[in-house]
């Protein structure tokens, strides 16, 4: 099991800042890595997963090194199109609008920035996600 130790300190801080800027959202260590969330509902998720342990992860290991994850909310009608892409989204192994990227030195932080942000309005009040608009 990983620790938010166990996520590479620049990832968390990249996901600190998309996540600051997220009305109402905290962090907070979860049973595996780290987590943002609006009220009871969490809008991201970053981790080290154990591929032994964890399957799914295991084609993304590289140099014996397990992969970071970050899994988050899409709107159900975006999903496949996202998910369709492969590498390095999929979708998760749980949820019904949930998906993961495999996070790296290719990680396109912008397109990140998006995805959370789009992850919050499905997860955040509606006030709430109104206030990303205005």
């Amino acid at each position: 099991m990983s620790d938010p130790g166990d996520v590479p300190p620049d990832v968390l801080e990249r996901l600190r800042a998309i996540c600051r800027r997220l009305p109402e959202v905290y962090e907070e260590s979860a049973w595996i890595g780290v987590r943002w969330r609006i009220r009871a509902r969490t809008v991201a998720h970053v981790y080290t997963p154990d591929p032994e342990r964890f399957e799914v992860y295991a084609q993304y290991v590289v140099d014996g090194e397990p992969p970071t994850v970050i899994t988050f909310r899409v709107p159900l009608e975006d999903l496949h199109g996202l998910t369709v892409r492969g590498f390095p989204f999929f979708r998760a192994p749980w949820g019904d609008n949930v998906a993961a990227a495999i996070l790296g030195e290719d990680t396109d932080w912008a397109e990140i920035g998006e995805l959370l942000t789009d992850s919050y309005r499905e997860m955040a009040p509606k006030y709430l996600a109104a206030r990303l608009d205005g």
